[in-house]
């Protein structure tokens, strides 16, 4: 098994998909491609964004910075920048998925609790 692709099996992953995971919209993460340049994206043959799990996993990071840390888009910038340097981008980011995850699964089975828990609803014929 490949450890180095935490968020899924996929190789690729569309700009909606990757909204639907951070939560993020999709104008945000097209600006954040002009402010990071990590965070640029190939581009399949039809010309659409496809992210890779790497680049996901960045994106958790700037949005924990930006959201969380409420560092300013430069201060994101050069955190990453330092990041980088001192090697920490990896263990941070992987971190930062690993909750996002957590979080999005624990919603997923709150909401199936909520299903499961609901009294069955009657049908009069």
């Amino acid at each position: 098994m490949d450890t180095d692709e935490p968020i899924a099996k996929k190789a690729y992953y569309s700009i909606g998909e990757v909204c639907d995971l951070t939560g993020l919209k999709a104008h945000v993460l097209r600006y954040w491609e002009t402010q990071f340049e990590p965070l640029r994206p190939t581009k399949n043959r039809a010309g659409n964004r496809v992210f890779r799990a790497k680049e996901i996993e960045l994106i958790l990071l700037v949005k924990h910075l930006l959201y969380e840390k409420k560092f300013t888009i430069d201060g994101a910038r050069q955190r990453l920048l330092d990041m980088r340097k001192g090697g920490e981008v990896l263990a941070v980011r992987r971190d930062k998925m690993d909750r996002e995850f957590l979080a999005g699964m624990k919603q997923e089975l709150q909401q199936v609790k909520e299903v499961l828990a609901a009294p069955p609803s009657r049908l009069d014929a």
